[in-house]
């Protein structure tokens, strides 16, 4: 009778996309086989007019993950687990992709959130005691923001010291060019009253060199060594 009903409103309303939520209720009504036999059916009959079928399946904690309560998981393209995670206190549900039929698909765990404004999925934390979810996660990631912002800092500090030593060593540059440059000038105008001082002796020491041989040329020096004035020279 279900299974007419489903197909009479199929029928109906030929809808694109066709939620059963939760297929486990049927077992209210059916045992397991029969249960399993009318769902197949359903799917069988959905696939072949080309329709997104949906079915959520309630499980227990002790249950299995890759068993369902109905035995029809080998007929799904696509089954997605919704975990509940207890850590730190907390429960939190993680969304696993145990099966995506000829698709690519992630092995990660998500964070699966009810928020205001819809459901939300949570990229994977990996930190060093595994998946983090919650407040953990906020915690965590509020760490390495802030470590990220220390770090900026750090870097921005030793970038400043830096500038302040290559101005720093630039001014002593500066000041030893200076200090440089006065002394040499000073050395060189010391060498050069020293070089004037020495042209000037030299010419000193010609000039008395030249007075004495103008003396020399009205004298003679006889043979006791004295010194007499030669005939005719001016006395």
């Amino acid at each position: 009778m279900h299974l007419a009903l489903v197909h009479k409103a199929i029928t109906e309303s030929n809808p694109t996309v066709v939620v059963v939520d939760p297929i486990t209720n049927f077992l209210a009504v059916g045992d397991r086989i029969e249960t399993k036999a009318m769902l197949t059916r359903l799917i069988d009959y959905l696939k072949s007019r080309q329709i997104t079928g949906m079915f959520t399946s309630l499980t227990s904690a002790a249950s299995e993950i890759e068993d369902s309560e109905v035995d029809v998981s080998s007929l799904m393209d696509t089954w997605l687990l919704v975990r509940t995670i207890e850590s730190n206190g907390e429960r939190n549900r993680g969304l696993y992709i145990l099966k995506a039929r000829g698709t690519a698909h992630s092995n990660q765990v998500r964070e699966f959130v009810l928020t205001d404004h819809g459901i939300e999925l949570i990229d994977a934390y990996i930190g060093s005691e595994g998946v983090l979810m919650g407040s953990a996660r906020s915690n965590q990631v509020a760490r390495e923001k802030a470590a990220e912002v220390e770090r900026g800092q750090f870097s921005e500090r030793k970038q400043r010291e830096l500038r302040l030593k290559q101005e720093l060593y630039e001014a002593q540059l500066q000041a030893l060019k200076s200090q440089y440059e006065t002394e040499r000038d000073a050395i060189l105008m010391n060498l050069d009253e020293e070089q004037k001082r020495l042209k000037e002796v030299a010419d000193q020491r010609l000039e008395i060199a030249r007075l004495r041989k103008a003396d020399n040329r009205g004298m003679k020096i006889d043979e006791n060594g004295t010194r007499k004035a030669r005939k005719g020279a001016v006395r």
